[in-house]
């Protein structure tokens, strides 16, 4: 049973370093967009796998909490790009900069 969580930490720890890389080194908001949600799963299947070894359910509520702030994240984040193409013609994020004045 150790060895089973061991590969799924390693698989959420693996998912998260992607997630993160790709969000720091893209530029695409799309591309970062997904690599959160990447980072959303990593974290989701850490979730369940310590849930598992704890015999709890807390971890899994956790989960069903992360699903719906990435629901809510995919429609907020879908609108914002759409409003960024709109303005700016792209959604590189370099050619975006609403907080410079």
């Amino acid at each position: 049973m150790i060895e089973n969580q061991s590969i799924y930490l390693a698989l959420s720890v693996a998912l998260f370093i992607i997630g993160a890389a790709g969000a720091i080194c893209r530029r695409n908001a799309i591309v970062v967009f997904m690599c959160i949600e990447i980072m959303l799963a990593g974290v989701s299947i850490a979730f369940v796998t310590f849930s598992t070894a704890n015999h709890s359910l807390d971890g899994i509520f956790m989960v069903i909490f992360v699903m719906a702030v990435a629901a809510a994240e995919a429609a907020v984040g879908l609108a914002i790009f759409l409003l960024m193409y709109r303005k700016q013609g792209s959604i590189d994020l370099d050619k975006f900069n609403l907080l410079k004045w």
